[in-house]
């Protein structure tokens, strides 16, 4: 019995952290995917106003849903670019992305480029 208990304990040692990494990529994933949604989003509004917008209530009007547990915030819009972050609650890491004459935001270095940091 106490030879099982070792085995089943040093299983569980070697497999939790794998867990845990499995489980913060998949948030990091999640942040992705909304920054892209975002970013199509924030693409429609500007072709159809020539700007783009900071409002998450205008775009959400146009289909821009964000998964649950995530915050997502646009920093900057204007007509020549906008930045914009998104974190969740079960996870330090956030992920950033500035697109055209926008300041970059967090740690993205690159137009159009998304970086979690």
């Amino acid at each position: 019995m106490l030879i099982a208990m070792s085995i089943v304990t040093l299983l569980a040692a070697i497999a939790l952290p794998q867990y845990r990494d499995v489980r913060e990529r998949g948030y990091i994933a999640t942040m992705r995917g909304d920054l892209r949604n975002l970013a199509v989003i924030e693409e429609s509004h500007f072709y159809d106003t020539s700007t783009y917008t900071a409002n998450l209530a205008t775009l959400e009007a146009k289909g821009f849903r964000r998964s649950g547990g995530t915050l997502v915030q646009v920093h900057e819009a204007t007509a020549i670019g906008w930045s914009a972050s998104i974190s969740h609650a079960a996870t330090l890491r956030q992920c950033f992305v500035f697109v055209g004459a926008a300041a970059p935001v967090g740690s993205a270095t690159e137009d159009g480029r998304m970086d979690c940091g």
